[in-house]
């Protein structure tokens, strides 16, 4: 089955959110789901993007998801797959895998 290649976008900031003291930051987090969606699916195309929430790309729906993060106090980092949120905080793998193989994508 041809996958077209989705994206899964990590919001996040440098700083913790006050609510996610002890959690990873956003950037490890980040990184912690790269490595795992490429355990997980290898060989099918996907893509994992940062962007830091103040400090976000010119690029007008990145932009605008980061400002809402900002302006709804949600607990960052928010894992946006596609238009869907997937995880908030401390994002779980498990809803993560749920969203990648709703779109198509096969465990290995």
């Amino acid at each position: 089955m041809e996958n077209k290649m989705v994206e899964l976008i990590v919001f996040g900031a440098e700083q913790l959110c006050p609510s996610c003291v002890n959690l990873p930051s956003s950037k490890e987090t980040y990184e912690w789901l790269e490595a795992a969606l490429a355990r997980k699916y290898p060989n099918q195309p996907f893509k994992v993007s940062y962007v830091d929430i103040n400090n976000p790309p010119e690029d007008d729906e990145k932009k605008e998801f980061a400002q809402k993060v900002i302006d709804e106090d949600m607990f960052y980092p928010v894992v946006l797959l596609e238009d869907e949120v997937v995880g908030e905080g401390n994002p779980r793998l498990k809803t993560v895998y749920a969203a990648m193989e709703k779109r198509g994508y096969q465990p290995e």
